[in-house]
């Protein structure tokens, strides 16, 4: 499992201690959930929604920007962390609902789960008389019931939603959390194709749903996810989630008799997710399910355009027509040796055949000397690509730095300013992971961004890490400390993969900038250490940059 994060044991300390009125069940102590409840919707506070505003600021640091749910006597925002400077979500409700004690108990459970495959609860607080919970904010990526909108999904993308969903879920039901509320809108897929699961334990508390057979009821759900995306349709009667539903009266008919070319397999494992009738194999538990997807046969991603091998040629004006002979390339003349060089020999001999014909022999000597000293010069500025006086490299001093997550699930960011200058103190370190990054993993890296105070010309860098055993780290040109721009819209630097613990850079482009992204897309494999479990993991300890 992966590493429980700061910010989760941070959450489960501090909320502990704020909540010193419940109980560990999340009733008051002395009453039961029942008088609890009771009283409340008596004195009819229970269902009054907190009255605040775009502005509000909630513990000094969380800024409110935009009410996206108001239902039940909660609200959801977006919000801005102003100690962080990062987007997150907020869900609200008064101290008094009858719900409030089992949304806090909920998302300090999910806080403590700390599977980066979900997104993340920061904080969980009662302040105020009022209840907030604090999560991750993905501006990145989309929901699922915005995919399903454009239309069924590949067999392939419809194979890595359903393998991803079920092991994520079979984890958190390992550690005794269900979901409940397992929906379209509570997936989403980031850039990269992994999809990650919000309201994990909470929007079920929020709601006030419970189950009798929850695993049962997470299961079905992602059955309903799988349906979906390979028919487009809602396996039951009613819309729903931008959906149309199954006509009514018809019951539920396999995703492969709904629409016409889905992978069979793949109706099949719907089917048996979704209903126990009829199946050999019914899968009732996600663990089920996931080793159920885990058995089928690979399915490939379809080929991307322009991918098919050299045969194919683009379509010219006109449509597609058969190949156009291109006349063979001339072959390039050989490459000229120190054109400069030979131009100056042929003066110089031009120059000595005057001067023996006059006589001056020292004349023709002084000549083919400084001919000599011409080509000599030449050869020494072509040898090197530049000038003989090219300015030595020194080391540029950092000014700043800041963490970079595009999906905005940081991994250290009050430790950042420790990887560099003379007093470096604790590494910077990542969280754990059970899965490599990308490509094979939710997350498409982590990184931090460095201030040089003003346009510099990058030629090395050197970093220092804790684990030896393979990192793979890329530098780009950034366009700000703070900055939101996608890895693909930067310029590369250098990049390189290191088995030990000091990777060396040497920068060939000549981009001047200012910011630079340290990006990590590959972490070593380690035990135990001292600051987590098992995991893909890494510590960053020193950052130099050289450069002129």
């Amino acid at each position: 499992m992966a590493e429980r994060s700061t910010a989760a044991v941070d959450v489960a300390n501090s909320s502990a201690a704020k909540a010193g009125k419940a109980t560990a069940d999340g009733t008051e102590a002395g009453k039961t959930q029942k008088d609890v409840v009771g009283a409340r919707e008596d004195d009819g506070r229970a269902e009054r929604p907190a009255e605040l505003h775009s502005g509000h600021k909630l513990a000094g640091r969380y800024r409110l920007e935009e009410c996206v749910t108001r239902l039940d006597g909660f609200s959801s925002w977006r919000a801005v962390d102003e100690k962080l400077r990062r987007a997150v979500g907020v869900h609200l409700l008064p101290a008094d609902h009858p719900r409030a004690r089992s949304v806090l108990a909920a998302a300090r459970s999910a806080a403590l789960l700390g599977d980066p495959r979900f997104v993340q609860v920061l904080d969980a607080v009662e302040e105020n008389d009022l209840v907030y919970v604090v999560h991750e904010w993905l501006p990145d990526a989309t929901e699922l019931t915005a995919v399903l909108a454009a239309g069924p999904m590949e067999p392939f993308d419809a194979y890595q939603l359903v393998s991803q969903v079920s092991q994520a879920m079979a984890s958190a039901h390992r550690e005794g959390l269900a979901h409940l509320r397992l929906g379209p809108a509570s997936v989403l897929r980031t850039g990269s194709g992994q999809y990650r699961i919000r309201g994990l334990a909470v929007m079920a508390a929020l709601r006030g749903i419970t189950s009798d057979s929850p695993q049962r009821t997470d299961t079905e759900a992602i059955g309903a996810l799988l349906y979906a995306a390979l028919t487009q349709r809602w396996p039951y009667e009613g819309n729903a989630h931008g959906l149309a539903g199954l006509p009514k009266g018809v019951g539920l008919i396999a995703p492969d008799q709904v629409r016409a070319g889905v992978h069979r397999g793949l109706s099949q494992l719907a089917m048996r997710a979704l209903t126990s009738k009829g199946q050999e194999e019914p899968c009732t538990t996600p663990e089920e399910l996931a080793k159920a997807v885990a058995a089928m046969p690979r399915i490939r991603p379809p080929e991307t355009p322009f991918t098919a091998g050299p045969s194919y040629h683009r379509p010219q004006a006109g449509g597609y027509g058969p190949p156009v002979a291109h006349p063979a390339a001339a072959a390039p003349p050989p490459p000229l040796q120190s054109r400069t060089g030979t131009a100056i020999k042929w003066i110089v001999s031009s120059l000595l055949i005057a001067a023996l014909g006059l006589g001056s022999w020292q004349l023709a000597d002084t000549l083919l000397k400084k001919g000599d000293k011409d080509d000599d010069t030449h050869h020494s500025q072509s040898s090197d690509g530049g000038s003989p006086n090219k300015p030595a490299n020194h080391k540029l001093s950092i000014k700043d730095s800041h963490e970079y997550a595009p999906d905005g699930s940081p991994q250290n960011p009050d430790k950042v300013q420790f990887t560099y200058g003379e007093d470096n103190g604790p590494a910077w370190r990542t969280r754990s992971f059970t899965d490599q990054l990308a490509p094979n993993s939710y997350k498409e890296g982590v990184g931090i961004v460095y201030d040089l105070g003003k346009e510099q010309q990058l030629s090395e860098a050197k970093i220092r890490m804790r684990d030896a055993g393979g990192t793979r780290i890329t530098l780009y040109a950034a366009d700000g400390l703070d900055t939101s721009t996608p890895v693909n819209k930067m310029k590369k630097l250098a990049g390189t993969t290191e088995n030990g613990t000091l990777a060396k850079f040497s920068v060939k482009s000549t981009v001047k900038t200012r910011y630079v992204l340290m990006w990590i897309t590959a972490l070593p494999y380690s035990g135990p250490k001292d600051f987590s479990g098992s995991g893909h993991k890494q510590a960053i300890s020193n950052v130099q940059f050289l450069g002129h």
